[in-house]
């Protein structure tokens, strides 16, 4: 099984090796045409370049593009602090696994060894609709709550054991289910919407993206480039309102799943 922080930390370490810069912690807030290039508004400095890649997922959005065609879901987990040597011979078997639903509204669940951060648990289940792609925290705390329960029916051995960290994960869907990788504007492309799969989907729009960027063909490319834009969503407040109704009744179906 993949863990998704893992792959892009070490590609990015081999990146790192092999000359690129990486600039992390530097929000990009502006993007601007200027002239033949595009300018990079940070906090701290500005970028410029001939061609720009948007491997932005959802956040396509937040640059002017695809307004009112994107879906923003957030998806919620729990970990559990690194368990000790005695609550670790309670549990016994495999020291890490995965377990996925059947019914994507289901609880996914995983345990992690040190190797991946520590001897844990990562419980995730509950998704709301957030147009403004902000999670608030009392939206974290009912997730954690109901995920707290899932964990305790799950493992009862570890009843009431609380978790450590709590958070939400931003997930961008098209109506259709296609994704966004083209030339978007001169010199400007897009490698987004990901339609939640993930890294794995990530990874396949990044390389379409870099090989329009630099005038090179392949399956992959062509295959994102044939599908058409994203359909228009219903208007607001339609739209949150009856998304979010019926996650939560998936939600509840999904119960004990």
């Amino acid at each position: 099984m993949l863990q998704p922080e893992g792959y892009i930390r070490g590609l990015a370490h081999g990146l790192s090796r092999a000359g690129v810069a990486i600039h992390e912690r530097s929000a990009v807030r502006k993007i601007a045409k200027n002239g033949a290039s595009w300018t990079l508004s940070c906090a701290k400095g500005n970028l410029t370049a001939k061609k720009v890649i948007l491997a932005t997922n959802g956040h396509l959005e937040s640059f002017g593009f695809a307004r009112g065609r994107l879906m923003h879901v957030f998806l919620y987990a729990v970990i559990t602090p690194d368990l000790p040597q005695n609550v670790l011979s309670e549990l016994r078997g495999q020291s890490s696994w995965g377990i996925t639903p059947s019914d994507p509204m289901g609880t996914t669940v995983r345990r992690i060894d040190s190797a991946q951060g520590g001897n844990r648990i990562i419980t995730r289940t509950c998704a709301t609709l957030l147009l403004g792609m902000v999670p608030s925290q009392h939206a974290v705390k009912r997730a954690g709550r109901i995920m707290q329960g899932k964990f305790d029916a799950r493992f009862p051995a570890l009843k009431g054991l609380k978790m450590q960290y709590a958070w939400a994960g931003h997930l961008c869907l098209s109506r259709n289910g296609v994704s966004v990788v083209r030339e978007i504007d001169e010199g400007l492309y897009s490698a987004c919407v990901q339609n939640g799969f993930g890294t794995a989907r990530g990874t396949q729009t990044g390389i379409a993206a870099a090989e329009a960027a630099i005038g090179c063909n392949s399956e992959i490319r062509d295959g994102f480039e044939s599908q058409g834009s994203p359909s228009r969503l219903p208007p607001r407040p339609f739209q949150d309102l009856g998304a979010n109704a019926l996650l939560k009744f998936r939600e509840w179906r999904a119960r004990f799943e």
